[in-house]
């Protein structure tokens, strides 16, 4: 009888041993991450905010949430006028910092183009991780311990999906809002690319996005969708960012560039017009092939296409895209990979890594990465500021 109960307890050891080394494997294989640890203070909201709306076409509301779910949560309102210059701050719970920067509320629609062989580090994907970001572009030397620009003329180049999958959404898009403003100031570029989730955010799809913009958006009352609507300052600022640009000569899209718009008489402003066009209508396709089902498909558009990696395409074929707009190469993310890394002969460059999360820890342990281009050369650039050519 024992020796059928232990050959019985080693059976069941043995087949549980599989099914953990299947799983790691099928995790490791897929890029995933198995996380735990989460930090209650995800969910503080004490000093949350800004959240700003237009009120009239000549006032803003700007509100930051104050309390507790023990006491209770209340607003603090200020309405200013929106031609004024108005100063803000966001707080950060995680390690009590906060950053400063001011509105205002003329927004330029970017150019598609550039041209003056400055530096460009690129990122993509960082899904709501403030420390992430921050701490990356601190180690880049784009930004110095205070968070002030220093990366000069540069391009620094968001390539989509910098909201939903964390709790520190409001912090990165006010801190995007402040560097672009810092940049500009000394004859840098922060390029914010749309990718898939920003279109999701504008679109009120919001099963990628924590919970806990749910219970902002209660406290403000408002609804989910009203974060990003068109009354909503950053909103209003995000829709009118491009989807596609071209920078010294480098293409940059969250998703890609199908083959066929070769087929078409189509340029990089049009494309982003059609795209803005249509950020907040949700996509779904009609019977007729045209160039713009093809820009906004959710499988082959800007923000979507997998093709690089899911497809079976030809050197040709890919080149085929980015010849198109006269570009020596595409920076993509969207699809993830372990490292940065150069596919296709270096005519595609793809960047999208698993990030460290904010508020939970994760295994395997992942580092952020992102992808210089300078002087000609290709660099990985590492979480601790290393550099490794491409």
């Amino acid at each position: 009888m024992k020796k059928r109960i232990l050959r019985y307890l080693i059976h069941v050891f043995g087949t549980l041993s599989v099914l953990l080394i299947v799983g790691v494997i099928t995790l490791v294989s897929l890029n995933g991450t198995f996380d735990f640890g989460d930090n209650p203070l995800k969910l503080n909201l004490e000093k949350e905010g800004p959240y700003v709306f237009y009120e009239t076409d000549s006032t803003l509301n700007v509100n930051y949430i104050k309390g507790n779910k023990t006491d209770g949560f209340y607003l603090d309102q200020k309405e200013y006028a929106i031609n004024e210059d108005i100063p803000t701050s966001c707080y950060f719970p995680l390690d009590g910092s906060t950053f400063n920067f001011t509105l205002n509320s003329n927004f330029e629609i970017p150019n598609s183009t550039y041209s003056d062989n400055e530096p460009i580090l690129a990122i993509s994907d960082i899904e709501s991780g403030y420390k992430t970001f921050r701490d990356f572009l601190i180690n880049s030397k784009v930004i110095d311990k205070n968070l002030n620009w220093t990366f000069g003329k540069g391009h620094l180049v968001l390539v989509g999906d910098f909201v939903d999958r964390g709790f520190s959404t409001t912090q990165v898009l006010w801190f995007i809002y402040k560097l672009e403003q810092e940049a500009k100031k000394q004859g840098g570029y922060v390029h914010f690319i749309i990718g898939n989730h920003e279109l999701y955010n504008f679109q009120g799809k919001f099963e990628s996005a924590s919970y806990k913009y749910s219970g902002v958006a209660s406290i403000l009352g408002k609804q989910h969708h009203n974060l990003y609507d068109e009354n909503s300052f950053i909103g209003k600022w995000m829709t009118s960012k491009n989807t596609l640009e071209l920078i010294n000569g480098h293409l940059f899209a969250h998703g890609g560039i199908h083959p066929d718009f070769a087929n078409y008489d189509i340029s990089i402003d049009q494309v982003n017009q059609i795209n803005r066009n249509n950020y907040r209508q949700a996509y779904f396709p009609k019977p007729e092939e045209s160039v713009e089902q093809l820009i906004l498909s959710n499988k082959n558009g800007i923000c979507w296409y997998r093709g690089y990696f899911n497809d079976d395409l030809s050197q040709e074929d890919v080149a085929k895209g980015i010849d198109k707009f006269n570009a020596k190469a595409i920076v993509v993310g969207h699809t993830l990979q372990w490292n940065v890394n150069k596919l296709y002969n270096g005519k595609v460059f793809a960047i999208d890594v698993k990030h460290p999360k904010d508020y939970s820890k994760h295994w395997p342990f992942k580092k952020s990465e992102g992808l210089l281009i300078t002087e000609g050369n290709y660099f990985q650039v590492l979480t601790n500021g290393d550099k490794k050519q491409l």
